[in-house]
């Protein structure tokens, strides 16, 4: 495969061994893909100051990635299609800001999703932002917020997640939730418009946030 020499020799990238780069496009200021990483077709990874893939994580196609000063996918990682990860370059705002994504190890993102960082987005480890169709922003005219996701937390489809706010850990977030504060309580059922806490988890809940993301998922995740 040429685009590996290429992007080393032309580009100054860190590509690592056993790569795989469909036909996509990787624009970034500073890039480093870890080992056994896939990446398919027609996917734009653009604009980002500082790109970083960790190992066996894998792009599917037709994702757009663009902007933000740093761009942080961990190991294990899944990125699937059709999904929209933006940061507004030169935002009109009266606040500091920190546009970063940090999506952790072992965690999914499938189908059709939008995350505005414009200011941070970070998920935790084993993450699912699953089904299609959910948004996270954190600009709101001329202000920002920051969005953090916990660790195994479960996110249906058709979610929104307002600037500032926050799941914990361990949670399930039910379809077509709109989350807009900051929940802190772990191990819960957040449902609802706008959304609150239901109940702890049961069995079947606990099941979801404790599955594996990837069967080939390492212990140390």
């Amino acid at each position: 495969m040429l685009k590996r020499p290429l992007y080393r020799l032309m580009f100054g990238y860190k590509v690592g061994k056993r790569v795989r780069i469909g036909f996509s496009i990787i624009d970034a200021r500073e890039c480093m893909i870890a080992d056994n990483v896939s990446i398919g077709h027609f996917n734009f990874l653009v604009g980002t100051k500082l790109l970083s893939i960790g190992e066996h994580t894998r792009i599917g196609h037709l994702n757009i990635i663009r902007g933000g000063d740093e761009v942080r996918i961990g190991r294990y990682c899944e990125v699937l299609r059709w999904n929209e990860i933006n940061s507004i370059p030169d935002p009109d705002v009266v606040n500091p800001i920190e546009p970063k994504f940090i999506l952790g190890d072992g965690s999914v993102i499938t189908a059709s999703h939008k995350i505005d960082f414009t200011d941070r987005v970070e998920f935790g480890k084993r993450v699912i932002l699953g089904g299609r169709n959910s948004s996270l922003w954190t600009h709101n005219r001329q202000m920002t917020r920051p969005i953090e996701i916990g660790d195994q937390a479960y996110i249906g489809s058709e979610i929104r997640v307002a600037p500032g706010g926050s799941i914990p850990p361990r949670c399930v977030v039910g379809i077509g939730s709109v989350i807009t504060k900051a929940f802190s309580a772990e191990n819960m059922l957040i449902a609802g418009v706008p959304a609150k806490e239901i109940k702890d988890l049961g069995e079947d809940g606990a099941f979801l946030v404790e599955y594996k993301t990837r069967k080939d998922l390492p212990a140390d995740i």
